[in-house]
């Protein structure tokens, strides 16, 4: 089991910055993949961002060149630096951590999610 708490949310004018932060617990050793997701009112949950172990990053076309994601392996948190925001970021703004799950049977992987953390930016 994995344990992940989000923290940095907030309000902040258009133009403004963000930094979110998700540090992660329990079962920390198999964690693959860490990632951002939002979901704005009304909209399915998007993906934002996504780093690798290894450190390959990928992100949505939407926040290329605004936001940067990054990882410390050694505080097992994750963290998503928002800069030049605009109202349609506004979102709840969830952590995902992709775990490998290794049985006689093969490697899974499973899903944890953060509580949310809020992200409202005005015009």
């Amino acid at each position: 089991q994995v344990q992940l708490v989000e923290s940095g949310g907030g309000l902040v004018q258009a133009g403004g910055s963000l930094r979110l932060s998700c540090a992660a617990s329990g079962s920390t050793f198999n964690i693959n993949r860490l990632g951002w997701y939002r979901q704005a009112p009304g909209k399915q949950r998007e993906s934002v961002a996504a780093i690798s172990s290894g450190g390959n990053t990928n992100y949505a076309e939407s926040v290329k060149g605004r936001f940067t994601i990054s990882r410390d392996n050694a505080k097992n948190t994750v963290y998503l630096q928002m800069n030049k925001l605009n109202p349609e970021d506004t979102a709840v703004y969830y952590c995902n951590a992709v775990v490998d799950r290794f049985t006689p049977r093969g490697r899974y992987e499973d899903d944890y999610w953060g509580q949310g953390t809020q992200v409202t930016v005005s015009s």
